[in-house]
């Protein structure tokens, strides 16, 4: 079993090319939940996934609501600037999913009310809005596969 990075309306390529190429490496499901502000074909995704790209176990939605009804039992963990507790505050477990906003307005208020037991933030100074998503994807990754021994990375 894997974890999952679930993109929601992503608008920058190179990130999700980025996020694509970490999700490769690790064995995680990427899911992108339309609309997306480029397309799949685009230059700047193959460029920045590299030639990983057709290795990537990708996953198209229509809506948030569509992922969530595929996957009733699935734990979704929704990364925001407005959550009280940082990602370590929580244990993470194999086929959790991770959840990331448009770059320019993050996730709507509906999907975090709808899941504000389990908001997650990275620390960091307050006076600067955020860090880039394909660095916020990979830090939150990393410490779930941390917490789960890495299991089938060396």
């Amino acid at each position: 079993m894997s974890f999952h990075i679930v993109l929601v309306e992503p608008e920058i390529p190179q990130n999700t090319g980025s996020i694509s190429r970490t999700c490769v490496v690790t064995g995680t499901v990427l899911h992108l939940v339309h609309p997306l502000g480029f397309t799949i074909e685009d230059k700047y995704v193959k460029r920045a996934g590299m030639d990983y790209w057709p290795q990537v176990d990708i996953r198209h939605y229509n809506s948030f609501a569509e992922l969530t009804s595929t996957y009733p039992e699935g734990r979704f963990f929704c990364a925001t600037t407005k959550a009280e507790k940082p990602y370590t505050a929580f244990t993470y477990q194999e086929g959790d999913f991770f959840v990331f906003g448009k770059e320019s307005a993050g996730l709507s208020p509906e999907i975090l009310h709808s899941h504000r037991d389990r908001l997650i933030r990275i620390p960091m100074d307050p006076d600067y809005r955020s860090l880039n998503l394909a660095t916020t994807t990979g830090i939150v990754l990393y410490e779930a596969l941390r917490q789960v021994d890495f299991p089938h990375l060396i």
